[in-house]
């Protein structure tokens, strides 16, 4: 089990160190989100993932099957439901240990801030990748 926690660790959560994929998103959501040129982020079963401490501090933007949860206090987004409730997409930013799976490719090129290059030598696709991961 891997932990994470949010900026003024209010809240802490748990999850399985047995992400599905892990990518590099830019799209202007994740973007404004996170305030930082792209979201880095790993996808595993809703399931596999335990708020431990501070459930009752999250603030959840959307519904039930495709939200955003950040720490109410300190604002620091954790993670997003996604695909119908399904999975979540955990921010890796938020771990404390260290995930063995890394981000394998970059998603949402087409809208990436205009201001950021992308230096490394992943994958590029201008949308999303269909390989389980949208």
């Amino acid at each position: 089990m891997l932990a994470g926690e949010c900026l003024c660790r209010a809240v802490r959560y748990e999850v399985a160190d047995a992400f599905a994929y892990a990518l590099n998103c830019h799209c202007s959501n994740c973007r404004r989100a996170t305030g930082a040129a792209f979201k880095p982020f790993a996808g595993i079963a809703r399931e596999q993932l335990a708020v431990v401490n501070g459930a009752d501090g999250l603030m959840i933007y959307g519904d039930a099957t495709a939200h955003d949860a950040h720490c109410r206090r300190c604002g620091s987004l954790l993670y997003s439901v996604v695909r119908d409730g399904a999975f979540v997409h955990v921010t890796m930013g938020t771990l404390l240990d260290a995930p063995a799976i890394r981000p394998s490719a970059h998603i949402f090129v087409g809208s990436k801030a205009p201001w950021y290059d992308i230096s490394d030598d992943l994958p590029q696709y201008r949308e999303h990748v269909t390989a389980g991961a949208e």
